[in-house]
């Protein structure tokens, strides 16, 4: 059953995903060579606890971190540890909170230090076929036609597009009806209707579109060990058109201004997990 918020039941989602937008913005500027995705977890930990919110993937059916930390050719799920982060990787950095019994979900894809030109066109195509996808997310519109244009973008590029996993509402669950593959044809499946909130996230993989999972029963990675890449907007669906719930600051400034010199920013050893 697909569920359609009230007003004040979106307001709730409102501030929800604003706390996740906002964790990622600082996760995102602490990223650099040496930082560890456990010491990532760490500060998204405390900052979700600080808010007065609770982690939503942590114990998630077992799940054992905060984020879900998915280096180079890991697609999603990726458990943090204490590995180095390497200049020239890129890092899928996924997250959900539950504050006042609804939840939030984002992902964004990270450049640490200078990565390849391939690379920053992976990241660069997913981002665009995330804003592209949710361009789709108009009243009487169809759930298809999210997942077509997702595909449509991505292969138009030479890269391709994870068929195992897919995107979902979101509302009081983590995780609602309706699934949102990334693939398909336009024009089908259930109706969008004002009220409805989705999980819109395109997995895109520089190589083969197959994966498979690690012995840690979480990790997904690509089979031919292909870079991958994963973006991620809660979004409404409103009389007005999409909503962006996870929009931060950084996205105001352009889609792909995180990569604006193929270069991530120093972190302030200050506010780091070190510290």
């Amino acid at each position: 059953m697909i569920v359609c918020k009230s007003p004040a039941e979106l307001e709730r989602m409102r501030v929800a995903n604003a706390l996740v937008a906002a964790v990622l913005a600082e996760l995102r500027r602490l990223v650099a060579p040496g930082v560890t995705t456990k010491e990532l977890d760490t500060v998204a930990e405390r900052q979700i606890r600080e808010a007065g919110a609770v982690p939503a993937f942590k114990g998630y059916q077992g799940f054992p971190a905060t984020l879900c930390a998915s280096v180079n050719e890991a697609v999603v799920h990726g458990i943090p540890d204490a590995t180095p982060l390497a200049d020239g990787d890129i890092v899928s950095l996924d997250m959900g909170v539950v504050l006042d019994g609804f939840y939030g979900d984002s992902a964004i894809t990270v450049p640490v230090g200078s990565i390849s030109d391939r690379a920053a066109d992976l990241l660069r195509v997913t981002r665009e076929a995330l804003d592209l996808a949710m361009e789709q997310v108009q009243v009487k519109g169809h759930v298809s036609d999210i997942g077509y244009a997702v595909q449509r973008h991505v292969e138009a590029h030479g890269f391709s597009v994870v068929r195992e996993f897919v995107g979902h509402g979101i509302g009081a669950k983590l995780h609602e009806e309706p699934q949102i593959p990334n693939y398909g044809e336009p024009g089908r499946g259930p109706r969008l209707a004002a009220g409805m909130v989705l999980a819109i996230e395109p997995m895109v993989n520089m190589g083969n579109p197959s994966v498979k999972v690690l012995g840690d029963g979480w990790t997904a990675v690509t089979r031919d060990g292909s870079l991958s890449a994963h973006f991620e907007h809660t979004v409404a669906v409103t009389s007005d058109g999409p909503e962006v719930l996870t929009r931060s600051a950084a996205d105001e400034n352009g889609p792909v201004a995180a990569l604006e010199g193929r270069e991530a920013a120093e972190p302030e050893l200050a506010s780091s997990p070190r510290s």
